[in-house]
């Protein structure tokens, strides 16, 4: 094949299919093309395996200062409060977009007076009122689909699956004189097993987090930073890169393949017990199962170095009697930007 059939370009490059990527790609298709790179299938993302909700102020009991404090308050001080009003008073208008779409949130069984059908709120932990927004419980699945199949509609945009985006091609790489600026990027194409140019003068990277780095994950394989390094060696500033969010809660089997448990078991009464059969979160923090992640997630950890056990347990009887077992020795990453904020 010869090189100019070996090169594509577009007007925008989106690597990743995920919520991020698959947004994004939406709002510029109709500015020119663009083109969805995805190392395996286009459902293959941190999006799809969420399940818990997406938190927004949906419900007249709640309020914007109402969830802007909780998020200042599980962020411990290191939150920008001008962004987190931003997406805070933002997010009804992102739901309404995904509604749409033609995503579809579970509603409540018992209209109300008017007999329209209010939707389901659950509750997670850091959050003071009811305002985690759900699929059943798989809503990451639910908005995968309602995307992709936007995706699919628009002519402008041309997924490539199985292509494994390799480096970003810049003008500095190149030795082109002036700042340095984005030009394409290298692409495996793995079904003809060759290396492919995608020019573009944009690329955004949605490739998701790096939480497969970890031996005990519920991450999917695909979730491996590539993204992140690509920008790194492309000269962009890398920062943060302590931060990693892991999820209390999976199921802990020392055959079988572990996976996550929703935060949003918690919300509904669950407890968590020692290997005593104690419930011993409240000796962390008031707030007990319903403290953020972090909180949970180190207190879990805590209690199996104090105790030995390989295990702490998820009650969600209401005789507190210990039903499955819910962490493994190593905690569990959570999937980045696609759970609940």
């Amino acid at each position: 094949m010869d090189s100019d059939s070996q090169r594509r370009s577009f007007d925008f490059l989106v690597l990743g299919s995920g919520i991020a990527g698959l947004t994004f790609a939406l709002k510029v298709a109709d500015r020119g093309g663009v083109a969805i790179i995805t190392k395996k299938n286009r459902a293959d993302s941190n999006t799809n395996w969420a399940q818990g909700g997406i938190a927004s102020v949906t419900s007249k009991e709640d309020s914007f200062e109402l969830h802007v404090r909780d998020t200042l308050e599980a962020g411990a001080g290191l939150c920008r409060e001008s962004v987190v009003r931003t997406i805070v008073q933002e997010g009804p208008a992102r739901i309404a977009e995904l509604i749409e779409l033609g995503t579809r949130f579970t509603e409540r069984d018992i209209p109300d007076s008017a007999g329209a059908r209010e939707l389901d709120l659950t509750r997670e932990g850091g959050h003071s009122k009811r305002r985690i927004l759900h699929a059943r419980d798989a809503t990451g699945a639910e908005i995968e689909r309602a995307l992709l199949s936007a995706i699919a509609a628009h002519p402008n945009i041309e997924v490539f699956e199985n292509h494994h985006a390799i480096d970003l091609i810049t003008s500095a790489k190149l030795g082109l004189p002036g700042p340095n600026r984005m030009a394409g990027v290298y692409v495996l194409n793995q079904p003809d097993n060759r290396v492919e140019v995608f020019a573009a003068p944009v690329a955004v990277l949605a490739t998701g987090g790096s939480g497969k780095v970890y031996l005990y994950t519920t991450n999917p394989d695909i979730a491996t930073g590539d993204g992140v390094a690509m920008a790194f060696r492309a000269g962009a500033a890398i920062a943060n890169m302590e931060f990693v969010q892991f999820h209390p809660t999976c199921l802990f089997h020392p055959k079988a393949k572990t996976y996550l448990i929703s935060e949003a078991v918690r919300g509904e009464g669950a407890f968590l017990l020692g290997a005593d059969h104690r419930r011993f979160m409240p000796d962390y923090d008031p707030r007990a199962e319903m403290a953020p992640r972090d909180i949970v997630a180190r207190a879990i950890d805590s209690e199996m170095k104090r105790t030995g056990a390989d295990c702490v347990f998820l009650d969600i009887t209401t005789s507190q009697r210990p039903l499955f077992a819910s962490i493994s020795r190593t905690s569990t990453p959570s999937a980045s930007n696609t759970g609940s904020t």
